[in-house]
């Protein structure tokens, strides 16, 4: 298991062909190992463009800090 954080902001493609973006917050326990929280907005977004967009605006996140899957 890798030790260090995953990128905070992971931008997803659902079912209907929405983009949605998840918030993840990692922490590390006592040992070491990465725990992960993970919430997904409300919103969704037409564009994986659009979606990358709302998350530099409204969380100031850098490219390194968005993951796309």
């Amino acid at each position: 298991m890798p030790r260090t954080a995953v990128r905070p902001y992971l931008i997803l493609k659902d079912e209907e062909g929405a983009f949605r973006i998840t918030v993840r917050t990692t922490r590390f326990n006592s040992q070491g190992f990465p725990l992960v929280t993970a919430n997904t907005l409300e919103g969704s977004f037409p564009s994986l463009t659009a979606a990358r967009a709302y998350a530099r605006e409204q969380f100031r996140a850098e490219a390194t800090d968005i993951a796309t899957a």
